[in-house]
């Protein structure tokens, strides 16, 4: 098998059925498997994915959280490369191929991501320089303004993804990766239940030489935070934790200034 597709689902029913029909409408031609990790939905999750005799179900006993869910799901997996894809994408016919083409062309590119939208196709910016104080700082005000439609910021976030570019992550919602890569960087850090995974994984993968591409050619859906807005109070609460977790691993002279930030703001971990 040359390619494995993991799916991450959790209470979110219709993103996962639209997800899956559009795997199915426009199969990529690539030989591939398709593989639904479940972490304990409760709203039919689960029926949704059975709908496909050609998807795999894994049905976990608890909410695992994204990196562990995402683990289990490439280890019971046999391509040699893996797109970790979100349960709330669509994705277009040619995007999966033209991704898989982009990476074997060239060897030195362990991880690829696409451009990603929002329904009304807009760009989102799903790539970046590693997380750190002033590179976060510049991430939220450029998401947050492009949120808000500030025309200035709008125009500088369609420029950056509509540009081919070499970043230090890419976004876990699509994200194809070699089996090789991420086995030497033994998975996924399961430290973090849902945020930062991606940015960590991919600075596994680049301190061992490697590259992360961003490829604006094609165009996926990504209809953001549905799951997470099913449970707000508990996905911030995941956010800090993970901001938490990658700054004591990365930048540990940084945590003590952190977590007087979150005590300021009134917030409790």
């Amino acid at each position: 098998m040359e390619l494995s597709i993991v799916i991450v689902s959790f209470d979110a029913r219709e993103d996962l059925a639209r997800c899956l029909d559009s795997l199915h409408a426009s199969a990529p031609s690539t030989p591939h498997d398709i593989i639904v990790v479940d972490n304990h939905s409760s709203d039919g999750s689960l029926e949704a994915a059975r709908r496909w005799p050609d998807v795999r179900v894994i049905e976990n006993a608890a909410n695992l959280g994204f990196a562990r869910a995402n683990n289990i799901g490439i280890r019971a997996s046999r391509g040699d490369l893996v797109l970790l894809l979100n349960s709330d994408t669509v994705v277009p016919a040619g995007a999966i191929d033209h991704l898989v083409d982009r990476l074997r062309r060239d060897p030195e590119i362990a991880v690829i991501g696409p451009r990603l939208v929002d329904a009304r196709g807009r760009a989102e910016l799903s790539f970046g320089s590693m997380i750190g104080p002033l590179s976060e700082l510049r991430q939220k005000i450029l998401v947050r303004g492009h949120a808000r439609r500030m025309p200035v910021v709008s125009a500088l976030v369609e420029t950056l993804t509509s540009r081919p570019s070499f970043p230090d992550w890419v976004s876990g919602a699509c994200l194809l990766v070699r089996r090789s890569d991420a086995e030497a960087v033994n998975l996924l850090d399961e430290r973090y239940f849902m945020y930062a995974e991606d940015v960590d994984f991919c600075a596994a993968i680049r301190a061992r030489g490697r590259r992360i591409c961003f490829d604006p050619a094609v165009t996926v859906v990504h209809h953001r935070g549905r799951s997470a807005a099913t449970a707000r109070d508990a996905t911030d609460a995941a956010y800090r934790r993970s901001q938490l977790a990658f700054y004591q691993k990365h930048h540990p002279g940084w945590t003590p200034v952190l977590r007087w930030y979150l005590r300021l703001r009134g917030i409790a971990l």
